[in-house]
């Protein structure tokens, strides 16, 4: 069975107001995101990682008959891979996929989410991405351009990040010992060496961080 992780504990200090719970066409940002995980057939269950004020809201929600996947909410850490950490210790034992997925990326679609679990079974690791298709310069201090940087092979990192359960927790069990700080699920199963294979994502996938985010979202929706 595939379990999901979402991580909704940042605190949207960019946004200089709480982004996941923000009005995105109708509904707020979390609940898209927390409905296509719902919809997609290949998620088992949902464990979510939220401070106070998003587990209050979203307990409504659950008490509405909306997240019937929705097995705990547990509180997030000071980073990302404490976070994450938190929720791994709150998944189902029979879980033997998990998938990560950032709760201000709403318009992932059931239909991704299942191209990436499919490729995780296969492979062991594989994430959603899409490849980089814009000009990329390099820039000093001060503001100046001082390269061009080829893009052929690069790729935009994306969630969900879907792992072997078992190599998820040994990732993270390594990170947490080393001390090392990771700001996703790919690099911490590459600091144990894992290949990670890259699903490409045809839709739009883009992560709420700033207020114009919100303005794009709204009209891709």
């Amino acid at each position: 069975m595939t379990s999901a992780i979402i991580v909704a504990a940042g605190g949207s200090r960019r946004m200089g107001f709480n982004k996941l719970l923000a009005p995105l066409a109708g509904a707020p940002v979390l609940r898209r995101t927390l409905g296509e995980f719902e919809a997609c057939s290949d998620i088992a269950e949902i464990v979510l990682v939220a401070g106070d004020e998003v587990r209050e809201v979203v307990q409504t929600w659950q008490a509405d008959g909306h997240l019937t996947k929705l097995r705990a909410i547990v509180d997030g850490g000071t980073e990302r891979h404490f976070s994450v950490w938190a929720g791994l210790q709150a998944i189902s034992p029979d879980a033997t996929t998990v998938a990560v997925h950032d709760g201000a990326r709403p318009l992932i679609r059931p239909e991704q989410i299942s191209r990436c679990v499919a490729e995780a079974i296969a492979m062991g690791a594989a994430t959603c991405a899409r490849p980089m298709t814009e000009t990329i310069k390099r820039v000093d201090v001060d503001g100046q351009i001082t390269e061009a940087l080829n893009r052929e092979g690069v790729w935009v990192m994306e969630t969900p990040q879907v792992f072997d359960h078992a190599l998820l927790v040994r990732a993270y069990e390594a990170v947490l010992a080393a001390g090392a700080l990771v700001t996703d699920e790919v690099s911490a199963v590459q600091h144990l060496g894992q290949s990670v294979k890259v699903v490409d994502n045809p839709w739009p996938n883009p992560k709420i961080t700033f207020p114009a985010d919100l303005e794009l979202a709204e009209r891709l929706v």
